[in-house]
């Protein structure tokens, strides 16, 4: 009874024990941690992550515009009305002289078109007059600047010093004025609006100020950073309503973009990781397995040499070299006699002489060499017992 009790106060004591290392433990946490809040920004899913003109237009249709965002451009499927206004986000070579005619009737129709120039390239020359410029840029006698990209200063009040156009290409017209210009004559213009017929024309050295966001490196999407540029910046978005105002809320707003899917390569890299990592350890690993040893190649280990005949042959060589030659011959004459009792039972249910006879008239062997073939041999002619063999295998093969 009392070692049961002593018993009961060592548990209680435990317990005790345990539930104040709980509480102390909960202190501790409570004291040493603290709740942080912290915001990660997520890259952009569904038509967000291949549109870059995507914010332009969700920001269009929340002003009452309506909107008509598509890849191609589509003529045939898409009629342009005059108080519509078409921005072609694509590389203006992709549109073909027929088509850069056909709207350019629409702009003198009242159409506002605001096409790009090309990017720039180190090395391409599509500066001289003998150059063949995009057809568009053709039709409206603009030629391009061969120089490299300059950046224009962008002040808008209330925001902070800004620049724009830093990765454009420059251009210049042949006896052409512009209506509104950004630039000059010497160096090149990145902004100019035409005046054709009823329309207007814009010609611009860079789109980049109109999409989503700015465009980030290989390596720089960290979830803590926030995006900038594009849309979100506010001098982007005031020039961007400048650049829209000839019919801005007049027509349709046709926003035409190649698509800019994520590559198939970086999504592997940057999402894929969990799988394509152990699956390249587990390549090394068997790659390491399969690598030979250093230095001069080992030969492989000599195989069984012997087959089965050769096997039988050297037993046979052990008799006869024993004096067992008889035994040999023994089992030759009853492999025969087997055979020849399954061809011909009345032949092997003779004996003596009349066997013989039988024997000879089947096989075609004269009587003397059946007799002789058997007949057991001498054991110590050697001769005599390979002839009697070789004839009785004869012999057999004959039945």
């Amino acid at each position: 009874m009392t070692s049961a009790r002593h018993k009961g106060r060592w548990v209680g004591a435990g317990l005790m024990v345990l539930l104040l290392v709980a509480v102390l433990l909960v202190l501790w946490f409570r004291h040493t941690f603290h709740r942080v809040e912290k915001t990660l920004y997520l890259p952009p899913s569904g038509e967000a992550a291949y549109n870059p003109l995507y914010a332009l237009a969700k920001t269009l249709e929340a002003d009452g515009v309506k909107v008509n965002a598509r890849q191609r451009l589509m003529l045939d499927d898409n009629m342009l009305a005059p108080g519509d206004t078409l921005l072609l986000f694509n590389d203006p070579r992709a549109l073909s002289p027929p088509e850069a005619e056909r709207l350019l009737e629409w702009v003198e129709g009242g159409g506002h078109l605001l096409i790009r120039t090309p990017l720039y390239s180190p090395g391409e020359d599509l500066s001289g007059r003998d150059a063949t410029p995009p057809a568009m840029l053709d039709l409206l006698s603009a030629w391009l600047v061969d120089e490299g990209p300059r950046c224009e200063d962008l002040q808008v009040e209330g925001e902070g010093h800004h620049v724009e156009f830093c990765r454009g290409r420059r251009f210049v017209f042949d006896d052409v004025v512009p209506e509104l210009a950004w630039g000059d004559l010497q160096a090149g213009y990145v902004y100019a609006r035409l005046a054709v017929g009823k329309g207007h024309v814009d010609v611009l050295a860079d789109f980049d100020f109109l999409a989503n966001t700015a465009a980030r490196g290989f390596l720089q999407d960290t979830p803590d950073v926030a995006p900038s540029g594009g849309l979100r910046d506010g001098p982007h978005r005031a020039l961007a309503r400048q650049v829209l105002a000839p019919n801005y809320g007049q027509g349709t707003m046709h926003l035409v973009y190649a698509a800019e899917m994520p590559s198939l390569w970086r999504t592997l890299y940057l999402q894929g990781w969990m799988v394509w990592a152990p699956l390249l350890l587990a390549l090394l690993a068997w790659l390491w397995m399969r690598m030979q040893r250093f230095g001069p190649p080992v030969p492989s280990p000599a195989g069984e040499r012997r087959s089965l005949l050769e096997h039988v042959r050297a037993s046979g060589e052990h008799l006869y070299r024993y004096g067992r030659g008889v035994m040999l011959y023994s089992a030759v004459r009853q492999a025969f006699l087997a055979r020849l009792r399954r061809r011909d039972p009345v032949a092997a249910a003779l004996a003596g002489e009349p066997q013989v006879a039988a024997i000879a008239e089947r096989t075609g062997q004269p009587a003397d060499r059946v007799r002789t073939a058997l007949n057991v041999p001498a054991s110590h002619d050697r001769q005599a017992f390979r002839d009697r063999i070789a004839l009785l295998i004869q012999l057999r093969n004959r039945l």
